[in-house]
């Protein structure tokens, strides 16, 4: 996703004079295309992402359409208050780019992990929350962001993010994506678990079990019509995300089919809550706590039967 950011954000930038990015002190291999071609659109803030965000929110009150990138903790939680006071309060054009969504930085430990990103920043007022699923998401995302009003944090991988669609047409900020049209069961999948929500589609199928695959790649705000329009067609609704269990896309779709009739079954399927110490691979780390396609198949299997047997 990294890639598929940073070559869709050149290309808009050799049309659009007001793309600026800022960084700070983050994105080598990464970012060097947009610095090279564009150095007076480029600034490197340094180890101060508090003082970034005031700078992006100068930039926008310029007419600037602001793009700031970092690791997701030091994007969000490490700068929150000048996110809230700065960028959403005015409701100005900054794009905040959190990058390692998840259990991306799994050698890491807890400190780089995100996975509280979600819940805290759509909790903050005027602020969109877009989790692209795929490389092609995150083009589209980023095209849509500069006619998009308003502040944005868009979630992405870290790297290597597998392709899920051949090619995409008619992606909008706020509108879910339907991958596949099975009538027994919904995964409403968010941000980098869409490959593994789809691979656990297929092997629900060879089950027999017929899914339907949502991508909502926009968790604020949410589209609330294909939830309900999911919750009165299918017999359960399983949400997929890389990210604590409270707060996230599961806690965004509870709230939704809580304030309306039909009656569903419903299970999250997230990261327990916990700081836990254990480092590894993200696929590592995925298998450990149920997010790899296995382990999503076996918990909606497991879910299927408490539907069966009341």
């Amino acid at each position: 996703m990294r890639s598929a950011f940073i070559n869709t954000l050149i290309k808009l930038a050799r049309k659009d004079k007001r793309i600026f990015l800022l960084t700070g002190d983050l994105g080598f291999s990464v970012l060097e295309g947009f610095r090279d071609e564009f150095p007076d659109r480029f600034i490197n803030m340094g180890v101060a992402e508090a003082n970034m965000i005031g700078v992006a929110a100068g930039l926008a009150l310029s007419g600037k359409v602001v793009f700031v990138y970092s690791i997701v903790p030091f994007v969000t939680l490490r700068c929150l208050e000048q996110i809230r006071n700065d960028v959403c309060y005015q409701q100005l054009q900054v794009r905040i780019i959190g990058v390692g969504a998840g259990l991306s930085y799994g050698t890491s430990g807890a400190t780089h992990y995100s996975l509280e990103d979600i819940a805290v920043m759509r909790a903050i007022s005027n602020l969109s929350v877009v989790c692209p699923g795929d490389p092609l998401e995150t083009e589209m995302a980023l095209k849509e962001s500069l006619s998009y009003a308003g502040p944005l944090y868009i979630r992405l991988g870290k790297g290597h993010d597998p392709l899920v669609y051949r090619k995409l047409e008619g992606f909008k900020i706020g509108k879910a994506i339907s991958l596949r049209y099975g009538k027994d069961i919904a995964i409403i999948s968010t941000g980098n678990m869409l490959p593994n929500a789809n691979q656990a589609a297929s092997l629900l199928k060879k089950q027999g079990v017929d899914v339907r695959l949502i991508s909502m790649h926009t968790v604020k705000p949410i589209d609330k019509k294909t939830i309900i329009d999911i919750a009165k067609k299918t017999k359960a609704i399983f949400t997929v995300e890389e990210h604590n269990l409270i707060g996230g896309l599961g806690s965004a779709v509870a709230e939704v089919l809580a304030e309306q009739p039909a009656k569903v079954y419903f299970k999250r399927i997230a990261v327990t809550e916990t700081f836990f110490k254990t480092i590894g691979s993200q696929d590592y780390l995925r298998s450990k706590f149920g997010l790899d396609a296995n382990g999503i198949c076996k918990t909606i299997i497991k879910g299927m039967r408490k539907i069966r047997h009341g």
